[in-house]
Order: structure tokens, then C-alpha cells, then sequence
């Protein structure tokens, strides 16, 4: 190594968001706050956000993972993160049926369909118009995807698909599904994508799920009996679906990493109004000391998390497979959201508990996150496996 006289300039990664990201995010910003006011009615009620979701598709939300020419903003992933902590830090049902159908179908269709198959579908997709649900997981098929039961086997021109997708959200409110079906032998390579529209004949929406948190999201069954899917609707190729499946997944996570900050930064807000109300007579903060450094450790893993979340939304956006990357992010801030919901519940007692804030809605909601787009320890599974495999 040799020196010149002339010092390099420091060099650092910039944490900080463009101009542009920033000015987003102050949109969403205040998209949410005209309106997702009725997020504790949504809740009570079990009521779908249908005005909340109206309104975001106005303003463009609904396709930030489309291309242009297809009608989307093109923004990414790192856009959408941005996007979906300042919604789910207000309405965690509004946030995750955003995020599914940015990430879990926009971006699928995006990326593996035809340019016929685009067409044919993001017209009604980006504008809000047709909600998107991803169906992948069953009764017999949850973090072990690859036993899947639903069938599709060809007929002529077309596919019968006979089965049942259980825990799909936005079930009872999507019109188009992308559904992950047997149609050969092989465990992994028998397993392909369809995309399956809601009115065709056979297709029924089942029970609703009745649910601890996100009860303003429909979870629901989707059942298809005999359900004859065209040929063309076929997403890439027969035996693919597998793949399709975990790199979709990546992109899903990073949307329940988001949200999983949006909900432990609503926690960490509670938590800061209510210390910073206890003062004595000349105004001196009175909070105890331990109330202090929980709220200082959990500030300071949002801001760590945010930032892990970040950095693989990029390696998405450039095209780089970020599995464990994506499922570091979706651990650490799932696990952040509980351990973040909790401190607000027994930090705020009894206002904590009794609905009188939003501590024990935030405490319900935060519990999903470690369950699914894969739970907990099958993060953990992703992550080791790709610290040990062969680089």
C-alpha cells in the first residue's frame, strides 16, 4: 500500500433519505393523520378500512412497487418501507393490506409476469380498484410451505384447481388472488403460481378468522372448487412456484419489518407522552430511573432497526437477494414491537389496559408480527442457514 500526500477524502454510508424520500414520507405523514383517525373504530368494530384504503389508492399509495409503463411510481421497496412504518405507526389494518398488495402481489406480478399478463391486470391493481391477496399457506401447509395440498392439473387450454388457502388477508376484500397450487409429484418443483380472479365460478371465500390484533383486516379462507383457471394465467412457468414463493416472501418481510416499527414506534410515543408528564412542581422530570432506561433502550434499537430494515430494502431494490438480510430485519423488529407494546401497556398501568389510549390495541397488534411471513424462529432458520452456507 502506498501513500500520497493528498489524504482520501472519509468515506461513509449515508444514512440519511434523499430529499425526495423525505418530502414521501411527510406525504404519508399526513395522509395518515387526515386519514386513519378511525383506526380504534376499525378495531371495535371489526371493520374493514375501506375509506382508509380508498383514499391511499387516490393518492398513489397502492403502487409504489409497479412499473411506470404499467401505470405504478416505480418508488421500491425502501419507498414502501417509509411508507408503511408512518401508516402502521397509526393503523396497523390500513398498513398490512398496503402491504400485501405492494409486496406480496404488485411486486410479484411485476417481476415474474409476462408483459400481456401486466396488462391485463395492474390497470385495476395500481388504481385501487381490485385489491390483491397472496395465497399460499393451508391448514396442513403453514411454515412448512412446500406440503401444500391445493391441486392444478391441466386440462386442454386450462387448469382445474380444487382446495383451500387458509389465513389470507384481505380474503373477503381482494378480487384477485395469486394462489400456489400442486401441479406435479415433486415436493418443491411441483408447486406453481396462478393468478385467480374472485368472480370466476368456484371461487368462494370461507370462514373469517376471529383475531387477537388487525381485526379491521379480513383474515379469511379461500376455497376453489373446480375452479378453471386459463392457461394464461399461469405466472412464469409450471414447477416454479416454490421459487416464486420465498423471493416474494423477502420483499413481504421487509413489509412486516415495517410495519413491526411502525407499531414499537407508536410504543415508544406512549411511553414518552406519559414520562414526560410526570414532573414535580418546578417542572423537573420525576420518572423513575428504570421507566428511563427502558424508554432510552427501546428508542435506541428502533432507530438500529430501522436502519437493518433499510439496509434490505436497498440490496432489494438493486436487484441483490437480501433472504437473510430481510429476515434479520423482520426478527429483530417483530421482537422490538412486543417487547415495545409491553413496555407501554405496564408502563402506562391502568391506561395501559383500559382503552383509554392505545397501548392495549398496539399490544394486540404487535403480537402477529412474530407469527407470520414466517415466524420467529424460522427467521432464525433463514438467517443461520445463510450464515452457513457456501458463499
Amino acid at each position: 500500500m502506498t501513500t500520497t500526500a493528498t489524504a482520501s477524502p472519509i468515506q461513509v454510508p449515508d444514512f440519511q433519505l434523499t430529499p425526495q424520500l423525505v418530502e414521501f414520507r411527510d406525504f404519508v405523514r399526513d395522509y395518515a393523520q387526515k386519514h386513519l383517525g378511525k383506526a380504534a373504530h376499525y378495531d371495535a368494530e371489526t371493520k374493514f378500512p375501506r375509506d382508509a384504503v380508498q383514499a391511499a389508492a387516490k393518492l398513489g399509495l397502492l403502487r409504489t412497487t409497479v412499473a411506470t409503463e404499467h401505470g405504478g411510481s416505480a418508488m421500491g421497496n425502501l419507498a414502501s418501507c417509509v411508507m408503511l412504518e408512518e401508516i402502521n405507526a397509526v393503523c396497523v389494518s390500513t398498513g398490512v393490506t398496503i402491504s400485501v398488495h405492494n409486496s406480496l402481489v404488485n411486486s410479484l406480478l411485476g417481476k415474474w409476469c409476462t408483459e400481456a399478463q401486466k396488462r391485463r391486470w395492474f390497470p385495476k391493481l395500481v388504481t385501487g380498484e381490485w385489491l390483491g391477496a397472496y395465497c399460499l399457506s393451508e391448514a396442513f401447509s403453514g411454515s412448512d410451505a412446500a406440503a401444500l395440498r391445493c391441486e392444478a392439473k391441466k386440462e386442454g387450454d386450462h387448469y382445474v384447481m380444487n382446495g383451500a388457502k387458509l389465513w389470507i388477508t384481505t380474503g373477503s376484500e381482494a378480487k384477485l388472488f395469486v394462489v400456489f397450487a400442486r401441479t406435479g409429484a415433486d415436493r418443491v418443483k411441483g408447486i406453481s403460481a396462478f393468478v385467480v380472479e374472485r368472480d370466476w365460478p368456484g371461487v368462494s371465500v370461507g370462514k373469517k378468522e376471529r383475531k387477537l390484533g388487525l381485526r379491521g383486516s379480513p383474515t379469511t379462507e379461500i376455497v376453489c372448487e373446480n375452479v378453471k383457471v386459463p392457461a394464461d394465467c399461469l405466472i412464469d412457468k409450471e414447477g416454479n412456484g416454490f421459487t416464486i414463493a420465498l423471493d416474494t416472501l423477502d420483499g413481504g418481510r421487509l413489509g412486516i419489518a415495517s410495519q413491526s416499527l411502525g407499531i414499537a414506534r407508536a410504543a415508544v410515543d406512549l411511553i414518552k407522552v406519559h414520562l414526560a408528564a410526570q414532573v414535580d412542581g418546578k417542572g423537573r422530570p420525576t420518572a423513575s430511573q428504570p421507566d428511563q432506561w427502558l424508554l432510552a433502550d427501546l428508542a435506541a434499537d428502533l432507530e438500529a432497526y430501522r436502519f437493518l430494515t433499510w439496509r434490505a430494502a436497498i440490496l432489494r431494490d438493486q436487484g441483490v437477494r437480501c433472504s437473510m438480510e430481510a429476515a434479520m430485519a423482520k426478527s429483530c423488529t417483530s421482537r422490538l414491537a412486543n417487547r415495545a407494546a409491553r413496555a407501554a401497556v405496564s408502563i402506562l398501568g391502568q391506561s395501559g389496559v383500559d382503552g383509554s389510549t392505545a397501548a392495549e390495541r398496539v399490544l394486540r397488534d404487535a403480537r402477529i408480527t412474530e407469527i407470520y411471513e414466517g415466524a420467529t424462529d424460522i427467521q432464525r432458520l433463514v438467517i443461520a442457514r445463510g450464515l452457513l452456507s457456501p458463499a
